[in-house]
């Protein structure tokens, strides 16, 4: 079962530290280019993630092609694709060892949910970090 309770949620958010987004963009009209930016804001170091505009920065941070780029632990991957699109970004999660995964509001794949569970990830789905760290109050332990 994804996490749904408010103390689930806080717990995974406060001992976060690092996240990769998948999907991330360097468009200020994007979702994933503001959420991004806030998540830096709470002190938490975001990694983008982004096939399309690999090599490039945004937001200080380099973009990643894919999750077996990085080479350093991952905490959290925060999935900003469609919900046909998550299950290959929960499955690149499972690969690089990340311990959690976040599907974006309106990304709900059950499938893919599942596979991460059974493989030992946390997993929330369909909602955004940026509504719930103030929601709840929460900041990284160790961070602002």
């Amino acid at each position: 079962m994804p996490l749904e309770t408010d103390q689930e949620i806080a717990d995974l958010l406060s001992h976060t530290r690092t996240i990769a987004m998948i999907g991330a963009s360097d468009r200020p009209d994007r979702a994933s280019y503001g959420v991004m930016k806030f998540l830096q804001g709470q002190g938490y170091r975001v990694l983008p993630v982004n096939p399309q505009i690999t090599g490039e920065h945004v937001h200080g941070e380099y973009i990643w092609r894919d999750l077996s780029q990085i080479g350093e632990p991952i905490d959290l991957v925060d999935i900003f694709r469609r919900p046909q699109a998550a299950g290959e970004a929960v499955d690149e999660a499972i690969a690089a060892g990340a311990k959690a995964i976040w599907m974006q509001i309106g990304v709900i794949n059950e499938e893919a949910a599942a596979r991460a569970e059974a493989a030992g990830l946390k997993v929330v789905m369909d909602r955004c970090p940026k509504i719930e760290i103030p929601r709840l109050g929460v900041a990284p332990i160790g961070g602002s």
